[in-house]
């Protein structure tokens, strides 16, 4: 047990440019359109805490498209098929349009890579909206199209693979290098021609490198945001390759972890692309 604590933020945590841009844009959007009703199509980022924040604003999320409305849509970051696009426009709202510009140009390389020729490989998690528009986008320019998300899916698949010339990955850019290199190591056994793109947007790299670095120097990892980021999900799964980790969304579930905290002497905390400043400040805050 010990009363001494160091405990080191990392330099990367929360808000990255993307999820910034989606934020302060939205509440501009109803700040400019108080009498227009301002939707959401599916939840802006992955925190709860923000969407609560938006629809005190007025900013609604919809779970699913109706057939009839007004006012404007928002297209979130992690991007849409093109067909929703016209479903949002035919549906009579005005369609504003904030995917990510990182998921924007795996969506474009992705598609390049289809007019292409190549067989193409998305790296990531099928159920993610942001894979769902990349598949969708490059499903428009040929049918040859795959997600894997480990490279074990890719097994079932080796014999139609190895019939194609050629092959072509891009990354869901809140992936891991983990996770992308066996798929390339498979990929490349397997493969006449294998062109990689890596779209593992930047801040991504930048985030999942500091963690490790601090997993590997602390007692105890906190990585605070949402559950059901994906981001975040990984950035713990680093950690815990190195030392101890808590994956909590808000400081109030600390008090589950009262015990293991009191044993730690140096504490780092990270956080997802998603996470509020103030969320993780109230984190540091109850460690000091």
């Amino acid at each position: 047990m010990t009363d001494t604590k160091e405990i080191t933020l990392a330099k990367y945590a929360g808000f990255c440019y993307g999820v910034k841009r989606a934020v302060d844009t939205v509440k501009k959007i109803k700040a400019e359109n108080p009498d227009k009703n301002v939707y959401v199509l599916g939840e802006l980022i992955h925190n709860a805490q923000v969407i609560d924040e938006l629809e005190s604003f007025g900013v609604i999320s919809l779970d699913k498209l109706p057939e009839h409305g007004e006012g404007i849509c928002v297209v979130r970051s992690h991007g849409e098929s093109p067909q929703t696009f016209e479903q949002i426009k035919d549906a009579g709202f005005e369609v504003y349009d904030l995917t990510c510009p990182d998921v924007k140009k795996v969506q474009q390389k992705a598609v390049e890579l289809v007019k292409g020729g190549y067989y193409l490989v998305i790296v990531g998690k099928e159920e993610h909206p942001e894979v769902s528009a990349i598949k969708a986008n490059a499903l428009i320019y040929g049918d040859k199209v795959f997600v894997a998300a480990t490279v074990e899916d890719l097994y079932n698949h080796t014999a139609e693979l190895k019939e194609h010339k050629n092959i072509g990955v891009v990354v869901q850019t809140t992936q891991t290098l983990a996770t992308l290199s066996p798929i390339i190591e498979y990929l490349m056994s397997i493969s006449k021609e294998l062109r990689i793109i890596n779209t593992i947007c930047p801040s991504t790299s930048r985030r999942q490198a500091e963690a490790k670095e601090l997993a590997q120097n602390n007692d105890l990892m906190i990585v605070v945001g949402s559950k059901n980021s994906a981001n975040t999900t990984h950035l713990a799964d680093i950690a815990r390759e190195y030392t101890k980790t808590i994956h909590i969304e808000t400081s109030d579930e600390l008090s589950q972890y009262e015990d293991l905290i009191k044993c730690s002497s140096k504490i780092g905390v990270t956080a997802g692309a998603s996470t509020p400043q103030n969320v993780i400040d109230n984190v540091v805050k109850m460690l000091i």
